[in-house]
């Protein structure tokens, strides 16, 4: 009893600590996620960016599929992370000439990207190659901490 009654209390301090460290987000996985960009192979995030004083995420896209790329299209979903819905992002279409960049601009009209949090979402890119009637659609993962 004696022997129950000693390390029970021990055990019991233990799990109150990491109960309060989990409840202060201290032991929150997301939040040590490095910052990536991916996209399917042939297209590269150059740069990307979430702000919170503008409601904004910014992406800089580069073609390197060895064909000009008409109505190009850039999605967010399953988004993670903010208050915005994923229909908030509007795409913006473009063009984006072989082995040159674009950055789009994805604005979050219904709600707000708050400043230290992490955002996760899937990436998809829909284009057409030169003049062809085809459409093809690409998925990737955006990681990104939203900046002031």
């Amino acid at each position: 009893m004696e022997f129950l009654m000693t390390y029970g209390w021990a055990l019991l301090v233990v799990l109150i600590a990491i109960g309060a460290l989990a409840y202060f987000g201290v032991l929150n996985p997301s939040k040590f996620l490095p910052n990536s960009c991916s996209l399917a192979p042939g297209f590269s995030c150059s740069n990307f960016k979430a702000s919170a004083s503008t409601n904004v995420i910014t992406i800089v896209v580069q073609n390197g599929l060895g064909d000009n790329l008409n109505t190009v299209n850039l999605y967010l979903s399953n988004v993670q992370g903010a208050t915005c819905p994923a229909t908030a992002f509007a795409p913006a279409s473009t063009t984006i000439n072989d082995g040159s960049s674009v950055q789009f601009t994805l604005g979050c009209t219904a709600g707000t990207l708050v400043k230290g949090t992490k955002l996760k979402s899937d990436l998809q890119i829909d284009y057409y190659k030169g003049t062809s009637a085809i459409q093809h659609k690409k998925m990737g993962q955006l990681v990104v901490g939203i900046e002031a």
